[in-house]
């Protein structure tokens, strides 16, 4: 009864200072339910407190996959180098700039130091360790090879992490710039445009044609801007939204992207190179075929390969050879199948398809660097046909009466 009463008490860390049965002072914390148990704790280990000082806990930064991937390499490295485990946790969280980051190793340290495997510690925070991960540390942890498994986990991570943010700024440069567009055409449509509006009106004379439309669309921003602003900002957050959370938003939106030119064609090299990469570090481990595909899919980040994987699964469970299964999914480059094809006949799928990952994972940097070289001049010629065809409307007038003069 005792024991079920104390499990739903949050336990908070403590810092505690006192005196051992020597007289020397000594210092520490520890995790415990309130003051009454840190006291209780020290006698028992025969310490007389003298201080005992809850931990402030800081709100701290939200947990990034980048977070985790640096915890597991440090982790590696403190393990290749014969650090006990649990003082390898108690090292990356002091260490740690993150709070939260802090907070969540503290506490799976706290699970392992009470008999829980590493891998059920890390279970219990799906938000931030993945089945694959999980599943790693569990063949590891089995193996008896762990220090060698977080080596390859925090490689892959920090590869995958890679792709995806070179991903990111190749989409976000246009998609910046537009909005950078938007709001200096507005501010020449609301301030600029109706001082100009002003100066005709004066002359009494017929204005050109494209200053007429340019005014036009003034007038209509100054009079609506604030339904404009909220018709963008809320149609933004909502289909963002949508984007998030609604699962058939996110089918329509990752076959799309793939169907987008030339960022389409980047996408999808970017998911064949985490698919790859993701099944060569499973197969590494020792993990099955059919149990490694259930992870491997939803690694990809589209919904197309999760849905491809899911038919690969299914082949490979009835029999097919994996490469077969592949090619029937029809989303794979003849590349990898010819990869995968060697490496199921030599015994060394991990490999080859590490070698495919390793081709694709080059590709999207290359692609990536000719994708910035090449939208900057489209990207000047945009801004100024916008910026320039304005300017030029608004001269029109300005040019037809110094011909008049």
């Amino acid at each position: 009864m005792a024991i079920a009463a104390t499990k739903g008490i949050k336990e908070s860390v403590f810092e505690w200072e006192g005196k051992d049965r020597n007289g020397k002072i000594v210092r520490g914390e520890t995790r415990a339910g309130g003051d009454n148990q840190v006291q209780a704790m020290l006698r028992r280990q025969g310490v007389i407190p003298t201080k005992i000082k809850k931990r402030k806990t800081k709100g701290g930064k939200k947990i990034k996959p980048k977070d985790i991937a640096l915890f597991t390499r440090q982790l590696a490295t403190m393990m290749k180098a014969g650090v006990p485990l649990l003082q390898a946790f108690d090292i990356v969280g002091r260490g740690n700039t993150n709070p939260s980051v802090t907070r969540l190793l503290n506490d799976i340290r706290t699970d392992v130091e009470t008999g829980t495997s590493l891998s059920a510690a890390f279970r219990k925070h799906p938000m931030y360790f993945d089945s694959l991960y999980c599943n790693l540390v569990e063949a590891g942890e089995a193996a008896g090879i762990l220090e060698a498994l977080l080596d390859r986990l925090a490689t892959y991570m920090e590869k995958t992490e890679a792709i995806k943010s070179k991903i990111k700024s190749a989409l976000m440069y246009p998609i910046s710039v537009i909005v950078v567009a938007f709001v200096v055409v507005t501010i020449i449509m609301i301030f600029v445009i109706p001082a100009f509006k002003e100066v005709f009106t004066s002359f009494g004379a017929d204005l050109p044609a494209p200053t007429l439309l340019v005014m036009g669309i003034s007038d209509y921003f100054v009079q609506w801007w604030w339904l404009i602003f909220g018709v963008i900002g809320g149609g933004f957050y909502f289909f963002m939204q949508a984007w998030k959370r609604n699962e058939r938003m996110q089918q329509f939106m990752d076959r799309a992207m793939l169907k987008l030119p030339i960022f389409g064609v980047l996408i999808e090299k970017s998911c064949v190179a985490r698919w790859t990469r993701t099944l060569s570090t499973m197969f590494a481990a020792g993990v099955p075929l059919v149990e490694a595909l259930d992870s491997v899919g939803g690694a990809s980040g589209n919904y197309v390969y999760l849905s491809a994987t899911e038919k690969i699964q299914q082949e490979v469970a009835t029999g097919t050879s994996l490469t077969a299964a592949m090619t029937n999914a029809n989303v794979f480059p003849s590349m990898v199948l010819q990869m995968c094809a060697i490496g199921e006949e030599s015994g060394s799928i991990d490999h080859m398809l590490g070698k495919a990952a390793d081709f694709y994972e080059a590709e999207v940097d290359d692609m990536v660097a000719g994708l910035s070289s090449l939208m900057e001049p489209i990207i000047i010629v945009f801004l100024g046909t916008l910026i320039g065809g304005i300017v030029v409307s608004m001269y029109l007038p300005i040019f037809k009466l110094g011909q008049v003069v």
